[in-house]
């Protein structure tokens, strides 16, 4: 039943909601805040195996003036601790994660059909995340809202307690192998 109501949020509701938007200026970011709190609802994360997870994240976490690229290869990051990479990157490994850096929603979506995740974190401000929920439905995915202490899409940061809470929602990595 909460796949069917998913659906319908995402296929049904949210355009008309983008649609509703256009006369209420102001009001779709907080449209968009809410299809992400209702699908998070929808999404049973306790029925999905943490063994296949894949946790994508925007390029506006990294410290802006940073001189690593890491948008091709979260690994190239030095782990000066300047920025939330270093720990994102230590709570992958921690969990047996994939984890991507996406500089837009292309790059995400190609991300998303090379990895093959059972399900995904991911993080990102209201638009993307709203956007990229619609795109990759019916796959399941758990929107985590970024920080942005210096504006939109500048050293941008995650809760990391939201985070590691998300990921205790998933059932367990099976023992054994993988």
């Amino acid at each position: 039943m909460k796949h069917l109501l998913r659906g319908l949020l995402l296929k049904i509701v949210y355009p008309l909601l983008m649609l509703m938007a256009a006369f209420f200026k102001g009001k779709r970011e907080a449209f968009q805040l809410w299809v992400i709190r209702m699908n998070n609802r929808l999404v049973d994360p306790s029925s999905i195996g943490a063994s296949n997870l894949l946790v994508l994240l925007p390029h506006c976490l990294q410290i802006a003036d940073c001189e690593v690229r890491i948008t091709h290869n979260i690994r190239n990051c030095k782990r000066c601790g300047r920025c939330g990479i270093k720990d994102l990157i230590d709570i992958a490994d921690e969990h047996g994660l994939k984890l991507f850096v996406a500089t837009g929603g292309t790059i995400a979506r190609r991300i998303v059909k090379e990895a093959r995740p059972d399900a995904i974190i991911a993080v990102a401000c209201e638009r993307d995340l709203s956007s990229g929920i619609v795109d990759t439905y019916p796959m399941p995915v758990i929107g985590i809202l970024n920080e942005r202490p210096h504006g939109p899409c500048l050293n941008t940061q995650v809760d990391l307690t939201v985070l590691r809470a998300v990921l205790k929602t998933f059932s367990p990595k099976p023992s054994g192998g993988g």
